[in-house]
């Protein structure tokens, strides 16, 4: 690849990133209670690394949600925590108590059980 692509496609990634930011930034100043819902998986932490440029260095002035299903690796969890105590994120973290007092597990229970 020649370095005049590279810098075309450097360009590209650039106004995809700062579109993107000016999005999240459209949500926050429209919404009263905007939230970002935060699986640990790449997407939602891509996601999430583009509030946090979005209002540096202010912390993300909403919070960050975490649906906690207790079948992620602890690895995982260790990392969500990591990422929210280095961000300064307000995180939220739920577990259906329902669902894990029925054992509820996607081994156990067909996708129509949850």
């Amino acid at each position: 690849m020649n370095s005049k692509s590279s810098r075309d496609e450097d360009a590209v990634l650039d106004a995809l990133e700062a579109e993107a930011i000016w999005m999240i930034r459209e949500a926050a100043s429209a919404f009263q209670k905007p939230v970002i819902l935060y699986s640990i998986g790449k997407d939602s932490t891509v996601l999430l690394r583009l509030a946090v440029k979005a209002f540096a260095p202010a912390p993300v002035p909403f919070p960050v949600l975490h649906i906690d299903t207790t079948w992620k690796f602890k690895e995982m969890i260790k990392f969500r925590d990591d990422t929210a105590r280095t961000n300064n994120l307000d995180l939220v973290v739920h577990t259906n108590p329902d669902g894990r007092g029925d054992k509820i597990t996607p081994f156990t229970h067909g996708a129509d059980e949850y």
